[in-house]
């Protein structure tokens, strides 16, 4: 899973991104520090690792990865070279998901480009320059179609496609809100790879107060929660100076400091809780002497897609899944164990795997 941290100039989207990678994005008071995008990769905490990795000796833990793209600070204008520009808006392009940090406090000491802090107003700066790149874009692949439309009845069809969509987002409206049933312009927009397509989790950075009641007393957080749910976005409330400190203790001291903070999770936490439950993600397990590991697939997928996760060749030579909850398997001790119970399941090309199913997979080619 990539996901790409976007948002206006200091609002929090480098301190958050050095605190969930700790890979040290410079960080300061002004815009566009961020010159290049910044890479990290971060483990998805996963107790159940560890707890199969004891029970079978492995010799190593492999957990699901997410990867954050920290992208310079966009303004108005960024659609046409305004700021740093659109150099890149071509990287969110090449993400999953969009976490878009937006400021939720007052500090008389940290700049606010536009002046004065008003979520809302900031969300819609961004997502203006979002439609205005998708239409450019969109506007160059109708022109690259030239006279071919009129006799091909595919790029005619095409043609048909880019011109609703475009017509929607010149209407302010961002991509993911066009709806249709025509199967073939779902496939048209999908391909086109659109900025305003991609799911967006809100990243409500507060000051620490602010933690303890989830935002609850925050009015600029109310504001986005509702902007959010109007457009079936995910919003989680962080503050990037708590997660700061909090990238620099260990896990003992992490829990004690949650626990003075009044609040049960850290912000790395809730964002990787978001972004799985709005991009339907689920994890499967496998488990031996060699490794212990957590696989990430789409929430329905069934046995032989997910199969094919671990190798091709488990897929196209897919035979039968041996299948058992996680939770049982620990209970039972072992899988000899769970097979008396009767807990251990044989299921076929048709079975939907499960989030925290610890799966073998039987396969010939």
């Amino acid at each position: 899973m990539k996901l790409g941290i976007v948002g206006l100039p200091n609002v929090g989207k480098s301190t958050l991104f050095n605190s969930i990678t700790k890979a040290g994005a410079e960080s300061a008071n002004y815009p566009f520090c961020t010159i290049d995008p910044n890479v990290g990769v971060v483990a998805v905490p996963d107790e159940r690792l560890q707890k199969l990795s004891d029970l079978y000796n492995s010799r190593q833990i492999v957990p699901a990865v997410i990867e954050f793209v920290d992208i310079a600070g966009l303004v108005k204008g960024a659609s046409k070279g305004e700021g740093l520009g659109n150099q890149f808006l071509a990287n969110i392009r090449e993400v999953d998901a969009i976490v878009h940090v937006v400021r939720c406090f007052e500090d008389a000491n940290i700049i606010h480009v536009e002046g004065s802090v008003d979520a809302v107003r900031d969300i819609d700066t961004i997502n203006m320059e979002l439609i205005f790149s998708d239409i450019e874009m969109i506007e160059r692949r109708i022109a690259r179609m030239g006279k071919g439309a009129k006799s091909d009845k595919t790029l005619a069809k095409e043609l048909s496609c880019l011109e609703k969509i475009k017509a929607h987002l010149e209407e302010g409206k961002l991509a993911k809100t066009y709806e249709t049933d025509d199967e073939d312009d779902l496939a048209c927009i999908a391909a086109l790879n659109l900025l305003t397509a991609k799911k967006t989790i809100y990243a409500a950075n507060v000051v620490e107060d602010d933690l303890a009641d989830d935002g609850a007393s925050n009015d600029q957080v109310a504001a986005v929660r509702a902007f959010a749910k109007e457009e079936g976005s995910e919003v989680f409330v962080i503050s990037a100076r708590i997660e700061q400190e909090i990238a620099e203790l260990d896990d003992d001291e992490k829990q004690e400091f949650l626990e003075t903070l009044g609040i049960s999770e850290s912000g790395l936490d809730k964002l990787i809780r978001a972004s799985y439950a709005l991009l339907g993600l689920i994890s499967f397990l496998t488990a031996g002497e060699k490794e212990t590991r957590a696989w990430t697939i789409k929430n329905g997928t069934k046995a032989p897609q997910a199969a094919g996760k671990i190798h091709t060749d488990f897929e196209r030579g897919f035979i039968r899944a041996e299948v058992i909850d996680y939770k049982d398997l620990l209970e039972c001790g072992s899988i000899p164990a769970a097979k008396a119970k009767g807990l251990v399941r044989l299921e076929g090309k048709e079975y939907v795997v499960r989030d925290g199913d610890v799966i073998e997979f039987l396969f010939n080619v």
